[in-house]
């Protein structure tokens, strides 16, 4: 089934809270002709649907969905990660990865299905057997060796509820995000006095590796300016230690693992 444009344009607009008469102005148009929009007794340009799509904070790939449903061509593309023009890019993520060890770092996708890790993290989650391909979510719902090796799994779930809700007010209607909050949530709802639970500054995920303790956050890189779609939605997440005594341990470990990937 074809999206129509006016659905598209009142599915975000009501996303992002925002009146008629809110878009209207900021977009430099009359509230009249949002809902002339709306209604389908008018019809967008080209440049109309990339303005009203600025305004609402509207990502690379789901632009694509706004020109289809107004009878215009896409204007994002996912490309071969081989092709020539995407070479900066993937050795702008390998060098990141690499760099950043001894310490663990992984880029996942807008589903949190891994594409690569670097060695360190490689080693730390090798007992679970998550590899490129693996989701994340999935992993943390349903991997008993990941549930073992995670000290604060409850802590951990609450956490990524709340970044996969914000992800899925970013990136619009998506039934795979949609599916994982709900599993998610049905989870966090069963953990006694998780409403109630405070946030502290710094929310670590505690790893069991052996009779060790590593205890990490993590920090979440994407790329800024890139037309590419799968690009665009790639997060690179950077572990770092949360106390001296992982950071000794981490060193101990994987020190030897600068500089390659």
């Amino acid at each position: 089934m074809v999206d129509r444009f006016g659905d598209v344009l009142r599915e975000w607009r009501q996303l992002r809270r925002m009146s008629q008469m809110d878009l209207g102005l900021s977009a430099g148009v009359s509230p009249r002709h949002i809902s002339f929009l709306e209604s389908g007794r008018a019809l967008p340009s080209r440049g109309m649907v990339l303005r009203l799509c600025d305004e609402l904070e509207v990502p690379g790939g789901a632009r694509n969905r706004w020109l289809t449903s107004a009878g215009l061509a896409p204007a994002y593309h996912s490309r071969n990660g081989d092709a020539p023009e995407m070479a900066p890019l993937t050795q702008a993520v390998d060098w990141m990865l690499s760099r950043h060890a001894p310490y663990p770092a992984m880029a996942v996708d807008r589903h949190w299905r891994l594409k690569t890790m670097n060695r360190p993290a490689r080693a730390m989650f090798a007992a679970t057997g998550l590899g490129a391909g693996d989701g994340l979510i999935d992993a943390l719902l349903d991997n008993p060796a990941l549930a073992a090796a995670l000290e604060n799994r409850d802590e951990v779930e609450r956490l990524s509820l709340t970044r996969l809700r914000t992800e899925l007010a970013h990136f619009g209607r998506d039934p795979v995000l949609e599916q994982a909050v709900a599993r998610l949530a049905e989870r966090v709802a069963r953990q006694p006095g998780a409403a109630d639970a405070p946030m502290p500054a710094v929310i670590p995920a505690r790893y069991r590796l052996g009779e060790a303790v590593l205890s990490f956050f993590t920090t979440i890189t994407q790329f800024g300016a890139t037309g590419d779609i799968a690009m665009s939605e790639l997060r690179i997440e950077m572990f770092f230690p949360a106390d001296d005594a992982t950071r000794q341990m981490v060193e101990a470990l994987w020190g030897n693992a600068t500089p390659g990937n």
